[in-house]
């Protein structure tokens, strides 16, 4: 025989047995119309065959029912109608494990379910009522007695006072946390008619939450509760959270911020803190007295490059240079007080002296502090004048002049202090001291002086008095050194030229 002939002989038989098939559903599916449908047999009659996620088949009655077409509809399409029935049918065939799985209703009554067998591509569904609606299974029944147990171990256990309202407004179910927080505040079991609290007309079932306090009669403390409510249908949920520790962390972060307030107010020192997203959160009455800002500006939270600009417009900052890098001066500025480095003096056009810092703070805040330091800069200016004039004095003096502190440290000379020994303590890279003086002076002068009891005197406290030394110099005139206490346990040491005061008496003798 040829291969040709068999292969049309085996095509030929392969026709006949799937027609033969199709008329025997046919007529299965016929026979079952013609009967009286009862629930388990409608439940059996509707199955499904998907191939991945597109509808291969469908049986009659599946069909008819769902108005579903092969090779148009879709397992999105077939879930849709069963999904509110068996809320855990996969969201897809490839969800489902290998083999067959069933899959159970929703409501405890309805004994349905599906049955998904799936192999390879292909995935068959089909639904199996049991005995029809009202029959539970035994197996079936002990799992949802376990599961009720659950659920009321986890409502009485929850710390959380849980209850709901039917239609009419009154209470029909309640948890054990409930049932402590009615006797606590009433003072008797729960009245099914009057619940824990009395809610706010006005409040939002849908999604609403409200603040609640309560006085108890024991103590008269007030319980603070955040009420939430949840409805399903014609049931509301409420849910009460005690916030007790909540409120009263509140409560002192506010007074802590009026303290804190009361206390600025009272400072010369401008103060503005702003928060982590650049917002001015805190000013004091200062900053406006140091700024000219007005109250209603910064009351707005004006963010940091506003506030700069305001400043810069009323001319309570230097003006820039060059203006088009004045935006990156103050981002310079921001970083550095980020980072606690910002520290300058501005000096204004009005003369006046304002020191800024900038500081960080937790949680990314930057507080700037403005202080008016005019009198402060003025008193030292005053203050550096009057040294200078007092230098200038001293340098007019014939005689060298030193000043030693209490310490022994050489506060203060004149000119001719510097040029009789050669040296000058005020351009030297430490302090000098009495003891590196007087080796100065020994090596200029010839032996014989008390240089121990000069030293002595400088370092003793308390009042001494003051005595004279005579110092005979190797390359120069004959000195008469006089040692005296001053105030604030300083010495001065003077070195006088005696020829040169003979020489002067001598001439004022000769005039007269």
């Amino acid at each position: 025989m040829e291969v040709f002939d068999f292969a049309a002989i085996a095509s030929a038989a392969a026709l006949s047995t799937l027609a033969a098939a199709w008329w025997m559903l046919r007529t299965n599916d016929q026979a079952h119309a013609q009967q009286p449908a009862t629930a388990q047999d409608v439940g059996a009659s509707v199955s499904f065959l998907f191939e991945e996620d597109m509808l291969h088949h469908a049986s009659e009655t599946a069909a008819r029912l769902y108005q579903l077409i092969p090779g148009q509809d879709d397992w999105d399409g077939v879930r849709s109608h069963f999904l509110n029935r068996f809320p855990s049918l996969p969201e897809s065939p490839r969800d489902a494990p290998p083999g067959s799985t069933v899959v159970a209703a929703r409501d405890l009554g309805d004994a349905a379910t599906l049955r998904l067998t799936r192999d390879g591509i292909y995935t068959r569904v089909s639904m199996h009522d049991n005995g029809g609606r009202g029959y539970v299974p035994p197996s079936r029944l002990k799992a949802l007695y376990q599961e009720l147990e659950d659920l009321k171990r986890a409502s009485d256990t929850t710390p959380h006072a849980v209850w709901q309202l039917d239609s009419e407004g009154k209470v029909s179910w309640h948890n054990l946390a409930y049932a402590d927080l009615y006797e606590r505040l009433h003072g008797s079991p729960p009245d099914a008619a009057v619940p824990v609290f009395e809610i706010r007309s006005d409040f939002d079932a849908t999604n609403g939450s409200q603040r609640v306090s309560t006085q108890i009669a024991e103590d008269g403390q007030k319980d603070w509760y955040d009420v939430s409510a949840v409805s399903v249908a014609d049931i509301t949920i409420f849910h009460a959270i005690d916030v007790n520790a909540v409120v009263k962390s509140e409560i002192a972060q506010r007074n802590f911020v009026q303290t804190l307030a009361k206390t600025f107010a009272q400072l010369s020192i401008g103060l503005a803190i702003f928060d982590r997203n650049g917002r001015l959160a805190l000013f004091n009455p200062a900053l406006i007295d140091l700024t000219d800002l007005p109250a209603e500006f910064l009351s707005g939270r004006p963010n940091l490059m506003s506030f700069f600009d305001r400043i810069r417009e009323s001319r309570r900052m230097p003006e820039p240079k060059n203006y088009a890098s004045w935006r990156q001066e103050i981002a310079d500025v921001i970083s550095a007080a980020t980072d606690g480095r910002y520290e300058e003096t501005w000096t204004l056009e009005t003369g006046q002296t304002y020191r800024v810092n900038g500081r960080p703070h937790p949680d990314g805040a930057i507080a700037f502090l403005i202080e008016d330091i005019s009198a402060e800069i003025s008193l030292t200016r005053n203050f550096r004048a009057e040294l200078e004039l007092g230098q200038s004095l001293m340098d007019t003096l014939d005689d060298a002049v030193v000043v030693f502190s209490s310490a022994g440290v050489v506060t203060f000379c004149n000119l001719a202090y510097r040029e009789l020994w050669g040296v000058d303590p005020d351009n030297s890279f430490a302090d000098v001291t009495v003891a590196d003086a007087l080796l100065g002076w020994k090596s200029l002068c010839v032996d014989g002086p008390d240089w121990t009891a000069l030293s002595d005197f400088v370092l003793t406290f308390g009042d001494r008095t003051p005595w004279t030394l005579p110092l005979d110099v190797k390359d120069g005139p004959a000195l008469i050194c006089t040692v005296t206490h001053i105030a604030s346990g300083a010495t001065v040491v003077r070195f006088s030229d005696q020829s040169a005061k003979q020489t002067a008496v001598s001439d004022r003798s000769r005039a007269v």
